[in-house]
């Protein structure tokens, strides 16, 4: 486990803002571990453990007050800003890229372009089973809500207001990870 080690590096200890990125990233560390049993998917569960506790790990350098993120980048960005930490802390490629992805439900070029967002051209899609699993999981848990996970109906309703595709690619996500 890597996780702990770069944490503790970014986040202080006792921060209100550590614990928030603890608190959402153990829920979905926990959801996708048990999707990863359930589901007998091929995957390590110590790596999907660290790409869950470190999915997040960029928010400390994005502006959001009401999560306790008091940086300057815009909050679509944390995810390229965690992969730039990840990398820089020598973390495997595939977290590096559980990072970039798990934003919405992916983004690609065109999302970018059509919604004039802050990002850098790029593909920022959930592509292997690790990245897919883990931007699955995290649509259930608000890093502002608390620890009440979301139903189901709640994680649509999301998706829809950010557009159909976005929605679509949730149902396909869905249709691979969901338990009912």
């Amino acid at each position: 486990m890597v996780y702990p080690q770069i944490i503790d590096k970014y986040y202080a200890p006792g921060s209100r803002l550590r614990e928030v990125l603890v608190s959402h990233s153990r829920q979905v560390a926990d959801l996708a571990l048990e999707i990863m049993r359930n589901k007998r998917l091929p995957l390590d569960a110590a790596l999907v453990e660290d790409a869950a506790m470190l999915h997040d790990i960029g928010i400390l350098r994005t502006d959001a007050p009401g999560i306790e993120c008091r940086g300057s980048e815009p909050y679509i960005r944390h995810g390229i800003v965690g992969a730039e930490i990840l990398r820089n802390e020598g973390v495997a490629d595939e977290i590096v890229r559980v990072a970039m992805s798990h934003t919405g439900t992916g983004l690609t070029p065109s999302d970018i372009a059509d919604r004039g967002l802050p990002l850098p051209p790029g593909d920022y899609m959930p592509h292997t089973t690790l990245e897919r699993l883990i931007c699955y999981a995290d649509k259930f848990y608000s890093k502002s809500r608390g620890e009440k996970r979301k139903t189901l109906q709640q994680v649509r309703a999301t998706m829809a207001r950010l557009g159909e595709q976005t929605l679509a690619r949730f149902e396909e996500l869905h249709r691979e990870f969901g338990q009912e």
